[in-house]
């Protein structure tokens, strides 16, 4: 095989890569329009606003993965509410902020418990389950936190907000995190039978794999991330607020699809998150250094999308 037919192989057999390659290129072509001004610039605020994406996102990836029609729709909610609890309970005081933390976890759970109650307990179908969920959270937030901007404790801002070598902290340990989470996906009994009971759940279940329990696990640690993103992104923005998460909707199952998870179940693609989620910031990026208007920058990143997407993902989906 020449090195060229290697290199097709190599690319064609790992979907994660396709999102790096798309975020190289749009990087590339927007500091080429720029004289090559502000590059590093713009590779440490995306790897900042990717960070919170890529939280989400592994939560997203995990519920996905269990099979069709699992998704967990109720994340922007959950971070609204986590983030609005928590900087009323720190009250900008650094000693609150483990309590913060706690209280966090607990708005998670809380959550997870919930979603999938409706999704057991009540038959609903996780789409709707999840969805309906996210209307009571959201006024439960709204309820809460009407009026409310509370600014955060300045060890959680800074936390938020600092940078080594231009390398933002909260990216390294979003890097750090991901890579336990794809130690949990492929080494633990978890990860493994979340795959299993994507592959095939009535098989998962003859082979002994507690289904119901796995599903369980995995909403409830969808709806924690996205509260302890909720907690995060309010330090970073300087204070909670009741459509902070609303970007996250979208955000969260495009960075899966993106990213070489299959949305069929069974596959998952931990790296492929941080490629996806640093490609659909640049993407934006690049649109508006261009001087796109807002309704053209809609429908290129559409476009592009879905050509990243039939890259990553026209080969996955063959099982």
């Amino acid at each position: 095989m020449s090195s060229l037919g290697s290199l097709l192989y190599f690319l064609r057999s790992r979907d994660w890569i396709w999102s790096f390659v798309a975020t190289a290129a749009v990087w590339i072509a927007t500091i080429l329009f720029t004289g090559g001004h502000g590059g590093g610039q713009m590779l440490t605020a995306a790897l900042s606003f990717a960070t919170f994406t890529i939280i989400v996102g592994t939560g997203q990836m995990f519920v996905i993965t269990t099979g069709p029609g699992n998704v967990d729709l109720s994340i922007p909610a959950t971070m609204a509410l986590s983030g609005a609890i928590t900087t009323k309970i720190m009250d900008t005081q650094d000693g609150m902020i483990l309590a913060g933390f706690l209280v966090a976890l607990g708005v998670g759970l809380a959550v997870g418990i919930f979603n999938y109650g409706l999704i057991r307990l009540l038959r609903i179908p996780p789409i709707i389950a999840t969805l309906s969920a996210s209307f009571l959270v959201q006024s439960t937030a709204i309820a809460y936190g009407r009026g409310l901007r509370i600014k955060p404790p300045p060890a959680l801002a800074d936390f938020t907000t600092a940078e080594v070598a231009g390398v933002p902290i909260l990216a390294i340990c979003g890097i750090v995190f991901t890579a336990g989470m794809g130690v949990v996906l492929a080494r633990t009994y978890y990860g493994r039978s979340v795959l299993a009971v994507g592959q095939n759940m009535r098989a998962a279940w003859l082979a002994g794999i507690p289904v119901e329990r796995t599903r369980f696990i995995t909403y409830l640690l969808s709806a924690v991330l996205a509260a302890l993103s909720g907690l995060l992104l309010s330090g970073f923005s300087g204070g909670s607020s009741l459509n902070m998460g609303e970007e996250y909707l979208l955000a969260s199952i495009a960075v899966v699809v993106i990213g070489g998870t299959s949305v069929a179940g069974g596959k998952a693609n931990v790296p492929g998150i941080w490629g996806a989620a640093l490609f659909m910031y640049l993407l934006v990026t690049m649109l508006n250094t261009f001087g796109a208007s807002a309704g053209l920058r809609l429908i290129m990143t559409g476009l592009i999308i879905i050509g990243v997407i039939t890259l990553a993902g026209g080969g996955a989906q063959k099982r």
